[in-house]
């Protein structure tokens, strides 16, 4: 049997780093947004800003059900056109347009015409899924969870 003799030494609790050796970050800066009339001119926009304010009305219930965070990748002609995230992780919950701040659990991959469908209820999501309509990487089983979100809102 073979020993490894090149192991790291366990590190004890006064090893660690000596007052005022760390230096103080300041905040993340805002992911760059396209302009407001940029934003407004896609068929998408309406639907993002509704659920927008559905989630920070009720975004500290969802977090408690959802507990994940969500990207949405929206395509035209195959190139990523907008990008939204759903946090229904931290606190009471947001979206914001812009890649995930903190590492997205669950990354969808639509087209504009496909999630315009999907949120209008004349898609099924499972079936579009299976038909591959669209994109689903990470947590995929957390999919269903964003689902729940998206029937909430539509009764809103």
């Amino acid at each position: 049997m073979w020993k490894r003799s090149d192991h790291q030494p366990k590190i004890r609790a006064e090893d660690g780093p000596l007052v005022g050796q760390f230096e103080v970050l300041g905040s993340v800066p805002e992911p760059a947004m396209p302009h407001p009339l940029e934003l407004s001119e896609f068929e998408s926009f309406p639907v993002f800003q509704d659920i927008r304010l559905h989630i920070r009305e009720v975004g500290a219930q969802l977090v408690k059900k959802v507990n994940a965070v969500f990207q949405l990748d929206i395509t035209k002609n195959g190139k990523t056109i907008l990008r939204w995230t759903i946090d229904l992780k931290n606190g009471s919950g947001d979206m914001y347009p812009g890649p995930a701040r903190l590492p997205a659990d669950t990354v969808f991959t639509i087209p504009e015409s496909v999630f315009m469908e999907l949120v209008l209820g004349k898609m099924n999501p499972q079936k579009a899924f299976l038909a591959g309509k669209f994109k689903v990487s990470g947590k995929v089983l957390l999919s269903w969870k964003l689902e729940r979100v998206f029937k909430d809102w539509a009764k809103f």
